[in-house]
């Protein structure tokens, strides 16, 4: 590369581990940056990869990660959590000894061969196996991270970088676990823009192509936006991935609400006589004049049962999502979180959509597949039109919880503000959300988000799991 710094030649088995280290970093950078292969570096990793004992393959740029992982299982327990940071390694002298540097080394290569998968993407138009291909290594990208395959990529687009030289202290590898934020919405940009390039109607098309498939929140996105210009078995292969995604979102959703807050016992049901509600401490406890010492042996006259009824009173949650392009996974999130509390006994949950258009979802509310099917997603933002629906649902206000996800973008700024101030002082709980993605960033209007912090309702932005926290506790 033009004005870079030249890398070694040679790399023989004497040359210290962190020209290797060097060599891995300089190559990364190369790649990434420029698509004609640098032989010089390309020679010199080939002999540090051998050298250390790892397979060549690592340096194919064909080569998915999968593969290599098939051909070196042994490799997949070191790229799990590859870059979180060892909590051992924080000593200045570790980072002198020579076992340290060579593990070191071979760290290199491996976050190289990630990296390199994941950010460099192929040009043109993207193949169904290119896309599976990627969303495969993005995983294992957020494997290496500390997190689940899936879980970072959402959100808005931000930037990640490397340094060749690490992080300093010592020219440790980059502890790239704390580019998280960013590292998220990033994965998530890439991944749309390869579905763009898609030929996404062909490859529905094609019943094969099509179960090459992984769903993802991009890929929703786009089914969500072309559905009505397909038809047929597209149509048909389109509906099986938004319901294959909708169903392992909510699998994971729902563990999330059954983990959260729940309501105080109510001691004035009777316990359910049941054996799984037997209380057996107290039991014994209670019959222990019972005890016969001659026989050994406890008569027991009455059994004692656990209380497991929660105190509920019947609660509306009035969920209105914006549906405009920057707030898909919001309306995707949202939609199923809806039906989740729906399912919870005495809660009654209403669902508005809308964009310039408002649309009460409440009927299919059960159903976040057919919910989705019925949204129309882009266009612009207009909340008052969602306000006119969302307003005479409030009928008993210290009963009722409001949830307005958004980035409050609007076009009548001050009017919808007035009517959202007017619905707190009413009593009822009014919660504005500017995110509810799997990576918890949102561009949140300064206007709106001064004013509700003045009138005492912040702003929820963040991981879904505190909107999962703040619902739970209040419906409960």
């Amino acid at each position: 590369m033009t004005g870079q710094r030249s890398a070694p030649t040679e790399v023989p088995g004497e040359a210290s581990n962190d020209n290797r280290r060097q060599v891995m970093y300089w190559r990364l950078l190369a790649r990434l940056f420029d698509p004609e292969e640098q032989a010089t570096l390309e020679s010199a990793s080939l002999a540090v990869v051998e050298d250390i004992g790892l397979p060549a393959t690592l340096l194919d740029p064909q080569a998915s990660v999968d593969s290599v992982v098939q051909r070196h299982p042994e490799l997949a327990a070191e790229f799990d959590g590859l870059m979180v940071p060892d909590e051992d390694a924080d000593g200045e002298g570790e980072t002198d000894d020579a076992r340290d540097r060579a593990a070191e080394v071979r760290r290199a290569a491996l976050v190289s061969k990630v990296l390199l998968n994941v950010f460099q993407n192929p040009p043109g138009t993207v193949t169904a196996g290119q896309l599976s291909r990627w969303q495969s290594d993005a995983g294992w990208l957020e494997r290496a991270l500390g997190c689940t395959p899936g879980e970072l990529r959402g959100g808005r687009a931000g930037g990640a970088g490397v340094s060749p030289t690490g992080t300093g202290g010592g020219g440790r590898s980059p502890d790239l676990s704390r580019l998280i934020p960013e590292i998220g919405p990033e994965l998530g940009s890439i991944e749309a823009g390869l579905v763009k390039r898609m030929r996404l109607r062909e490859v529905l098309a094609d019943p094969q192509l099509a179960g090459r498939l992984t769903p993802s929140m991009s890929l929703i996105e786009q089914l969500l936006r072309d559905k009505d210009n397909l038809s047929g078995v597209a149509l048909a292969n389109a509906k099986s991935l938004i319901r294959r995604f909708v169903d392992e979102v909510a699998e994971v959703l729902r563990t999330q609400v059954e983990k959260s807050t729940v309501g105080a016992l109510d001691r004035s049901v009777p316990p359910k006589r049941v054996f799984r509600n037997l209380d057996l401490d107290r039991t014994i406890w209670k019959n222990l004049t019972n005890w016969s010492p001659e026989e050994e042996r406890l008569y027991v006259d009455r059994l004692f049962y656990r209380h497991t009824a929660r105190k509920t009173t019947p609660q509306r949650l009035i969920v209105v999502v914006d549906q405009s392009g920057s707030m898909v996974d919001s309306m995707v999130n949202c939609t199923i979180l809806a039906s989740i509390f729906a399912g919870l006994p005495k809660v009654d949950v209403h669902l508005i959509a809308y964009d310039t258009q408002a649309l009460d979802l409440t009927p299919w509310v059960h159903d976040p597949f057919e919910t989705l099917l019925r949204t129309n997603l882009g266009g612009g933002t207009d909340g008052t039109v969602a306000m006119a629906l969302a307003q005479p649902k409030i009928a008993e206000p210290r009963n009722t919880v409001v949830v307005w996800i958004s980035d409050f973008y609007e076009w009548q700024t001050e009017p919808l503000f007035e009517s959202m101030a007017a619905i707190h002082r009413s009593g009822a709980k009014f919660i504005p959300v500017g995110s509810v993605t799997s990576s918890g960033r949102a561009s949140v209007n300064p206007w709106f988000r001064e004013r509700f912090k003045d009138q005492g309702t912040p702003v929820l932005s963040g991981h879904i799991r505190k909107l999962v926290h703040e619902l739970k506790t209040f419906l409960t």
